[in-house]
């Protein structure tokens, strides 16, 4: 069974590949397809030109106005590729509680820098995932550079 969270996240995803155009060939809504569950900073890919996309959809009782900060994934994948100068464009979804209403904004990987990911505390011993340490998208560092498209 589904978590709250994880049934957000498959909201958000879905309402991305229904209604954003891919940013790189312009093609029409629905060229971007869902990947498959863990797969590693992206969520969704171009199937004409092969674009990948992270999308992190979070509730939000203000969809006019992004948060601060949001949840991100893995932080070991993501360091690992910024370390290397590999960004993902991000599609960041904000939604009601109720999904009634909601708003996609678009940050491109090129307007992201190293700073505004940060390295959340390690989960502890005790916790099913003992050790893993997630990170949150500092959204304060971005200012103007997150667009919304819906």
């Amino acid at each position: 069974m589904a978590t709250t969270r994880q049934l957000l996240g498959s909201f958000g995803e879905e309402r991305v590949v229904r209604e954003c155009s891919c940013p790189r060939c312009k093609r029409p809504p629905k060229t971007l397809v869902r990947l498959p569950n863990n797969f590693k900073c992206a969520d969704v890919i171009c199937d004409f030109c092969g674009y990948l996309g992270q999308v992190k959809a979070a509730s939000s009782v203000n969809i006019e106005r992004p948060p601060k900060t949001v949840m991100g994934a893995a932080w070991g994948p993501q360091s690992e590729r910024m370390q290397a100068g590999i960004y993902f464009p991000l599609f960041l979804v904000l939604a009601t509680k109720d999904l009634a209403s909601y708003a996609i904004y678009y940050l491109a990987a090129d307007l992201q820098q190293p700073g505004m990911f940060l390295p959340r505390k390690p989960l502890s011993e005790t916790a099913r995932r003992a050790g893993w340490t997630g990170f949150h998208y500092d959204l304060r560092h971005v200012g103007s550079s997150l667009v919304r498209l819906v």
